[in-house]
């Protein structure tokens, strides 16, 4: 079974070292390998090549469809796996899309790199890992999408899952808010599923530094105010909103 990963540009798979730009890992040395597909549609998503190919009609803010073709590429796991220790960082984030959707494949990945790499997988939330993968993964970097995401409740916050990753603790949550109305929402699921604070990340969502610095202003004292802990996106203010990065 392949892996079906993102592109930079038609042909070439999204796999490339950068600084990790979120979370508890930020500022990181890692290798990044961007998977296809996803169950949840942001209206805001910045990756939203992974996802809303011609035909697929659930809503996004610039209204953009992507060519599947040009946007999705099959490798074997293995030469995944040759292309991400070529680079020599330790460090290894599967991102998407979401990437629990490719459970099977991941699996033997990983095993192909051997235990030497340290993997973080970034995932919305909703899909359960199977107990294969599960049992390779050191860090989930788990970010369940609020209202404003415009997917319903019923496929983006599922309480078994929100359950199971509060009790994880390799799980490490981060909210991406657009508005202070946002952080309601994020009281109830904090107090519901009792998530730690030391576990829960803020992070402002934005593509442009501009809007980044905005919102960064009243978001961090509100992180301040509750005990919770900020992020931003590093990756940015480095380099923009472009692919590869």
């Amino acid at each position: 079974m392949n892996l079906v990963l993102a592109t930079t540009t038609p042909g070439h798979a999204e796999i490339f070292a950068s600084l990790q730009g979120e979370g508890v890992s930020i500022g990181r040395p890692s290798v990044f390998v961007r998977l296809s597909r996803c169950n949840l549609a942001c209206r805001w998503c910045d990756t939203a090549y992974t996802w809303r190919f011609a035909g697929d009609n659930r809503p996004h803010r610039d209204h953009r469809t992507f060519d599947r073709g040009d946007n999705q590429i099959a490798l074997d796991p293995a030469e995944v796996a040759r292309r991400i220790a070529a680079f020599g960082v330790p460090r290894v984030v599967v991102t998407g899309g979401e990437p629990l959707l490719q459970a099977p494949a991941l699996v033997r990945m990983i095993a192909a790199l051997g235990p030497e790499f340290h993997i973080e997988v970034e995932t919305n939330g909703s899909v359960a890992p199977t107990p294969a993968l599960d049992a390779l993964i050191d860090q989930y970097n788990v970010s369940p999408k609020l209202a404003h995401s415009g997917n319903p409740a019923d496929l983006a916050l599922i309480p078994e899952r929100l359950t199971a990753w509060a009790a994880d603790p390799r799980a490490l949550f981060k909210f991406v808010i657009a508005s202070p109305a946002d952080l309601t929402e994020v009281r109830a699921l904090a107090t519901t599923y009792r998530i730690a604070p030391d576990r829960l990340f803020l992070m402002p969502e934005g593509t442009d530094s501009t809007t980044l610095r905005e919102r960064a202003r009243w978001l961090a004292e509100a992180a301040l105010e509750a005990g919770w802990r900020f992020t931003d996106r590093l990756h940015i203010h480095l380099y923009g909103d472009t692919r590869g990065t």
